[in-house]
């Protein structure tokens, strides 16, 4: 599945990406020709309402799931013709997943939940340092139970980057948590970026947080209908909402 004819700065291309759900005889179009290019280093958020196909999007280049039809690159890797197999190799070295729903193993300590990832990756971080780059040196031999919300979240965040992803993709991050919480899951991921240099990619409904990203892809029913390059991004701490 390998493709070399790519811009070397972009790490996603995709063109006409299509996604159709059929139940019974009743078809849904989640996407509807999505076009986009996300580019390496660099923050991105998507925004729309629920059901423009965000998740979708999401899913399909971090290869959860696979598209109907369209074009997905990922360097130079063609993700849409892949195997299941190959999406699976593809998944464990590059990309991470950070969701609105934490999954922490209960019985687990922080640290521990983390090193469940390094125990399968290539070229692990250790649980430490990744639990330090969210700033959970000190809460690493908590369990869930007794973490915050915004805590747990940050965990997740870890688990997620502890694998050393070149890509992190975030579903409503920030969705179950206040916004002074939100704030601090979103300055971990800003550190996240600068840090490791990996590319990030979040899905919200929260329009706020597009001020710290590079730039902002807008959702309507199943496309990509405007893009934003943000000249002035702010940091967690300056975003209210």
């Amino acid at each position: 599945m390998t493709d070399k004819s790519m811009d070397p700065k972009a790490v996603f291309e995709i063109k006409d990406l299509t996604k159709t759900y059929k139940t019974g005889d009743v078809e849904v179009h989640a996407l509807r020709g999505a076009d986009a290019v996300l580019y390496e280093g660099e923050i991105s958020v998507m925004l729309g309402p629920s059901g423009s196909g965000k998740s979708t999007f999401l899913n399909i280049i971090g290869g959860l799931d696979t598209a109907t039809s369209g074009y997905v690159r990922f360097k130079h890797l063609n993700i849409s013709k892949a195997t299941e197999s190959e999406l699976t190799q593809y998944r464990r070295r590059y990309v991470g997943f950070v969701f609105q729903f934490y999954n922490l193993i209960p019985s687990l300590t922080a640290r521990e939940n983390v090193a469940l990832v390094t125990e399968i990756s290539t070229n692990p971080m250790r649980p430490e340092e990744a639990l330090g780059l969210v700033g959970l040196e000190k809460r690493m031999d908590h369990f869930p139970a007794q973490l915050s919300g915004g805590e747990q979240q940050r965990v997740a965040i870890a688990r997620a980057i502890a694998k050393n992803p070149a890509v992190l993709l975030c579903d409503e991050p920030t969705g179950a948590l206040d916004s002074t919480t939100g704030r601090l899951v979103l300055e971990a991921l800003t550190t996240i970026n600068q840090e490791l240099g990996a590319t990030i990619a979040i899905i919200s409904h929260n329009a706020t947080i597009r001020q710290l990203a590079h730039r902002t892809f807008y959702f309507a029913d199943g496309e990509i209908i405007r893009e934003e390059i943000n000249e002035k991004r702010l940091t967690p701490a300056e975003l209210v909402w």
